[in-house]
């Protein structure tokens, strides 16, 4: 049986007077917003980058695929604001948080902005108020790090007086099949009130909500969903590398094993792993169980396979060019084609091709890149050297500077016949040639 202050806030979820406010306005925070302005329900949205606020206010936003039409519909309205002022944080009846967790450079979690986020909605914490963590992390964050911070900042005790839940985020940017409202949400409550009130928000925004017993539950929900995911690609990265030297296309086996309607999934091979989860939620699962004093061999033997590719790659372009194009790494001139991780998406956190690009010039050679979708490449933590660097475009007259084409991103707008028919020497890690029918003595698989 729910409490009062539990059935009071289902009450008002199911009546659309609920007020929801959203902690990070990126690729989570955004379409997280569109699903509940979709139900008629008032947003909130919390940034500390002033120029995003602004922009979104104004109907703007730098990500490409998601649609403004119904923001700015609601920011006329006033169903929708952005805003950097956290002392708002009290308004709303919900504070669902998409913040980043990313790596140190050691490979350790960081939960710097959780943290942070956790502190400033402790100086303003409500009774009552629902405080939802979506952002990917290792079991027991949102009870071991965040229940503490709030309770000490606030002298209100969780699931009694507060509630506090965990429900992952299951973005997949890009995708036309499924977006965040017809995706199914796991939810795990810090309490029965919690678990109550956290089904009844996301079954409302979503086409179904999970329940699972704890918070701690669903943080490892998402961390298995995308280690399956890692270890898979680990494992066709591999098969890549032995078919390679027995002659054997992977792609043509994955292709023909995946007729097979049951018992195999496909994966496929790339350059490396990008997007803000499946190369570093592995790493916060393996962090974690240290502390119980548990070996995760395999999952990390997946994590090495994964971040040598990048290494591998560029060996291959490197024989390539002095085999077939004879010419040194070194004085040779390269095209990235795709600077995004994923094929048709502005989004290029953690891609594989700023690596590539920072490996390549390593070695010597010159290198310019080419995306559709990213004309300059943004500030990143990891790569502050290739900041403000511009797409370059794509002609006759530009290809034939290079001496070689690598295709790290397939995105579908670009034209792979042109660019065949263009280049000295193309290395394509995605298969994209191929898949466009292109049989061309000049293409080569890496």
């Amino acid at each position: 049986m729910t409490s009062p202050a539990a059935q009071r806030f289902i009450d008002r979820v199911n009546d659309r007077s609920i007020v929801i406010g959203i902690v990070g306005l990126g690729y989570v925070g955004i379409p997280l917003a569109l699903a509940a302005l979709r139900q008629g329900i008032k947003v909130i949205g919390f940034d500390i980058d002033q120029k995003r606020v602004d922009d979104l206010n104004a109907g703007r936003s730098a990500i490409k695929h998601i649609p403004m039409d119904l923001i700015v519909e609601n920011a006329k309205s006033g169903k929708f604001v952005a805003t950097t002022d956290f002392d708002r944080m009290a308004e709303p009846d919900a504070l669902l948080i998409a913040v980043p967790t990313p790596l140190t450079k050691y490979r350790e979690p960081d939960l710097s902005y959780v943290v942070k986020t956790t502190e400033a909605i402790g100086k303003r914490l409500r009774k009552d108020q629902l405080v939802v963590l979506e952002s990917t992390t290792y079991p027991g964050t949102t009870d071991e790090v965040m229940r503490p911070i709030l309770e000490k900042a606030t002298g209100l005790k969780s699931a009694e007086e507060f509630f506090l839940a965990f429900s992952p985020e299951r973005e997949d940017p890009g995708n036309p099949d499924f977006g965040t409202s017809t995706i199914p949400k796991v939810v795990g409550g810090d309490g029965a009130d919690a678990l109550a009130m956290s089904l009844a928000l996301y079954g409302t925004l979503v086409v179904k909500a999970v329940p699972v017993s704890s918070t701690a539950t669903a943080e490892a929900v998402k961390l298995t969903e995308n280690i399956f995911r890692a270890v898979n690609i680990a494992l066709v990265n591999e098969l890549k590398v032995v078919y390679e030297a027995m002659g054997v296309d992977v792609w043509e086996v994955i292709d023909a094993a995946k007729t097979k309607p049951f018992g195999f999934m496909p994966f496929y091979p790339g350059p490396g792993l990008g997007g803000h989860c499946i190369p570093i939620d592995p790493f916060y699962l393996t962090w974690k169980a240290r502390e119980y004093d548990v070996a995760t061999r395999f999952i990390e033997l997946a994590g090495e396979i994964n971040t040598r590719m990048p290494y591998r790659v560029v060996d291959k372009l490197a024989e390539l060019l002095d085999s077939k194009g004879h010419k040194n790494l070194s004085d040779a001139k390269i095209l990235v084609l795709g600077i995004a991780y994923k094929k048709n998406i502005d989004d290029m956190r953690e891609s594989p091709s700023l690596k590539l690009i920072e490996l390549i010039e390593k070695r010597g050679a010159h290198v310019e890149f080419h995306d559709p979708f990213i004309p300059v490449i943004p500030p990143t933590r990891e790569h502050a050297e290739l900041t403000g660097r511009k797409s370059v475009p794509v002609d006759k007259a530009s290809l034939a500077g290079f001496d070689a084409v690598l295709i790290a991103t397939d995105h579908d707008d670009v034209d792979y016949p042109a660019i065949v028919a263009g280049s000295k020497l193309v290395v394509d890690t995605r298969n994209a040639c191929a898949r466009a029918g292109i049989k061309a003595d000049n293409v080569f698989k890496a």
